[in-house]
């Protein structure tokens, strides 16, 4: 069994064209739903509507859908045809007629003519009783209705019930809210502006010095002159990635009425959000442009990254890798290096709980035991980093530069510059000395007053290692690394940086509850060449990737937590959201560590 679906179109001229296919089913299925055998685009057919069967040489028509079907002027649920008769059914604005394509015992396929029905005398669309229009005002009457909306409540109320507010009795200033009224300005207000502007609030025009067109770059410079760039503008342009064609779209609408493009600082800072402080970028915000950056910046000296955890290139921090090095340089802790600071320093020496470090640590005043980390490292007041090492204050208590006795006490050699160490070794021996009181003089030419006489006293002259002081196995050479400059003996400069992580944030003050030994091997260290700084896997013990789950021992760690976008080294504001991480997300961090991190930038 087999139908002939014939479908008939009019063009604009008036010509027909008649497309033709064959089904080879018992039955047919039509509606306006695409899997549908004779598909009706029009909203007066039912997604599925009637459903045509050729059983026994005859033909029946039932709705399948809620809505009846037209035959031959009547409107019907079903109906039977004889194919040899035909008959025409109405679907909406469409006609499919049911015949039989020839008579006698080969009779063909029973032939179904879709073509739409002609236009009737009234204008009345066939589809009207479907739209909304149909329930409607017209546009003309529901526009006037919307402008008298808008001015009554954007205008007539706000201004009325500004001017007739009550502003008499205590505390009823002209600005104090009230119930049932409307205060005059906020009702076209875009909302409370963030925590850092909100003196502003009465002041639009500090921002906004253009009327009607969005804030600039260079009024927030005005104030914010000082706040550097993540990068040079054509860098960032450079760097950011590519933008979807519906944002690209959006931007070149945005910039038609004044709006600046991406990298703005409205394209970040986003006012009139509420009292709130700006949030610290998300993840997505870094590695938009960091997650595949070289491909972009093909000059680039740093890795790609998108996530702590997953993808971050291995800690380059900055020191001296040479002897009278001028510059410090960065250099990955994947290489093999050394660090020339100038000094001969072995802290396992210094840090081993037996020996004779150990021993004169515990006959010295103030240390109680063997020398930890404490007794020589000192927190900033910030809590950050680590006071530079004073020779006075944490060596000179086993090192000793004493040389010699005076009136007063003792006599030191000066530390820290050359010239005046060897002023003061020059002067050796010159101090007056006691005299020796053995109970018998002196005879003749030796007697005190006479050509090669001599008061005996402390015998300086015969410290070698003082007088040697800048010499191999001088009392300097303890510490130092001796040379010889223009001649004169003279002592390799110390070169050591103030911060190794320059282009990130780190505070010991957060990592206080952990043992310095678990992130620097200094107690195994037998060179002062060792970089003892923790690699990238060390730190990854603790801290994954933003998207981790926050355990004990497991700290979900994003970009912010480290780098910020104008401030690299200084991220967290004082009463930044991320500084009130609870101590059960931090290993290690109890609460006092999170107060002292907040102190850390006070406004």
């Amino acid at each position: 069994m087999a139908f002939l679906i014939r479908t008939i179109d009019t063009t604009a001229a008036g010509r027909e064209i008649v497309r033709d296919r064959t089904i080879e089913k018992p039955s047919l299925t039509v509606g306006r739903a695409a899997e549908n055998d004779i598909h009706l685009a029009d909203l007066a057919v039912e997604q599925s509507h009637i459903r045509i069967d050729l059983k026994g040489g005859k033909l029946t028509v039932e709705a399948v859908g809620t809505l009846g079907f037209g035959l031959d002027g009547r409107n019907v649920t079903s109906a039977a045809i004889d194919p040899q008769t035909g008959g025409e059914i109405e679907l909406g604005s469409a006609l499919l007629t049911l015949a039989r394509e020839s008579d006698g015992p080969d009779a063909g396929p029973v032939s179904v003519t879709i073509k739409q029905a002609a236009q009737k005398g009234s204008k009345v669309d066939t589809v009207a009783g479907f739209a909304l229009a149909s329930a409607l005002p017209s546009k003309r009457a529901m526009a006037w209705a919307a402008s008298l909306a808008i001015l009554v409540l954007l205008l007539t109320v706000p201004i009325v019930t500004h001017v007739t507010r009550d502003t008499s009795g205590e505390g009823q200033g002209p600005d104090a809210p009230r119930l049932n009224q409307v205060s005059f300005d906020s009702t076209w207000s875009s909302g409370e502006l963030s925590l850092a502007h909100h003196d502003l609030k009465d002041n639009c025009e500090a921002c906004h010095a253009t009327p009607f067109v969005s804030v600039q770059d260079t009024t927030c410079l005005t104030c914010h002159e000082e706040l550097g760039e993540h990068a040079p503008a054509p860098r960032l342009a450079t760097g950011m990635a590519p933008i979807p064609a519906g944002e690209a779209w959006q931007w070149a609408v945005a910039e038609t009425l004044g709006k600046e493009g991406p990298g703005s600082c409205t394209s970040c800072h986003l006012e009139h959000e509420g009292k709130v402080r700006q949030q610290a970028a998300t993840e997505e915000f870094c590695a938009e442009c960091h997650d595949a950056l070289d491909a972009r910046l093909t000059d680039v000296a740093f890795g790609n990254a998108n996530d702590f955890g997953d993808k971050h290139p291995q800690f380059r921090p900055t020191f001296y890798t040479a002897y009278n090095q001028d510059e410090p340089v960065r250099v990955s802790l994947d290489q093999r290096i050394e660090e020339k600071s100038g000094l001969l320093f072995p802290h396992d020496i210094h840090m081993a709980d037996d020996g004779g470090v150990a021993r004169m640590a515990i006959s010295l005043p103030g240390y109680d035991g063997p020398l930890d980390c404490a007794d020589c490292h000192q927190l900033t007041a910030d809590e950050v980093g680590y006071k530079p090492v004073e020779m006075e204050t944490s060596c000179e208590g086993c090192h000793s530069l004493v040389s010699g006795r005076n009136a007063s006490g003792f006599t030191t050699l000066r530390h820290g510059d050359v010239d005046d160490l060897m002023e003061d070794l020059a002067n050796l021996g010159n101090e007056p000395k006691r005299a020796v009181v053995t109970g018998r003089s002196r005879p003749g030419q030796f007697a005190s007053g006479g050509t090669y006489a001599i008061n005996f006293g402390r015998p300086t002259r015969s410290l070698i290692a003082i007088n040697r002081a800048l010499l191999p196995g001088g009392t300097c050479g303890d510490c130092h690394i001796a040379t010889r400059t223009n001649g004169r003996a003279d002592l390799i400069p110390v070169n050591l940086p103030d911060r190794y992580m320059q282009h990130g944030f780190f505070s010991h003050a957060a990592h206080e509850d952990e043992e310095c030994s678990d992130c620097h091997k200094a107690t195994t260290s037998k060179a002062a060449t060792d970089l003892l700084l923790p690699d990238l896997a060390s730190c990854r013990d603790c801290h994954e990737g933003a998207s981790a789950v926050a355990t004990k021992d497991i700290v979900p760690s994003s970009c912010a937590m480290c780098h910020g976008y104008h401030t690299p080294t200084n991220p967290w504001p004082s009463d930044h959201p991320i500084l009130q991480s609870t101590p059960e997300g931090m290993r290690g961090k109890s609460a006092d560590s999170v107060a002292s991190l907040s102190a850390m930038f006070k406004d």
